[in-house]
């Protein structure tokens, strides 16, 4: 198996987030271009107070960035595919960097069980993936094989429970 995750860089152990930021991440995660006015009226707090919550979660590091929702087949990548790949024991971080270069890499993750990585990809065509799969993957050294698993249809899932309108925000809620 391979080795654990990078401690290289560590941050402070997470603040506990209270019901209006757990909020805020939902809406954010629909809507990522909501603006903090949408987002304070929504979660009823002053838009200064939205403003220095959705900060503070971007400099905590619970929001890693915004982006759009792709449909892939209608973006030129018709052809996906999760590989599984088993790999050289302690070759984790050396695969990871490898993988991160990939042309069409959407994730990458360490995991348990019959093999170690699995890899999500976007490719214009069967024959893209191909050569994907037999000449970049199977030519790094430390990947010891890989399977590869044609992903016919998909769906996006919207974020988390409570997918319907949001609550009433908790009375009492601590203010930021």
């Amino acid at each position: 198996m391979a080795e654990g995750g990078d401690r290289t860089d560590q941050a402070p152990p997470p603040r506990p987030l209270d019901s209006i930021d757990r909020d805020i991440l939902r809406i954010l995660q629909t809507e990522g271009r909501a603006s903090i006015r949408s987002v304070a009226e929504r979660v009823h707090v002053s838009r200064a107070n939205a403003y220095a919550r959705i900060n503070r979660l971007i400099d905590d590091g619970v929001i890693r960035g915004f982006s759009a929702r792709v449909n892939h087949e209608r973006a030129g990548q018709g052809a996906s595919a999760y590989i599984t790949l088993k790999i050289v024991q302690n070759s984790w971080r050396t695969v990871r960097e490898q993988l991160q270069a990939l042309p069409g890499a959407a994730h990458i993750a360490l995991v348990s069980g019959d093999f170690d990585v699995l890899l999500l990809v976007h490719t214009p065509d069967n024959r893209t993936l191909r050569e994907l799969v037999l000449t970049r993957l199977q030519s790094i050294p430390e990947v010891l094989s890989t399977r590869t698993l044609l992903v016919f249809e998909e769906t996006d899932l919207d974020p988390g429970p409570g997918q319907g309108p949001l609550p009433a925000p908790s009375p009492d809620a601590e203010p930021l």
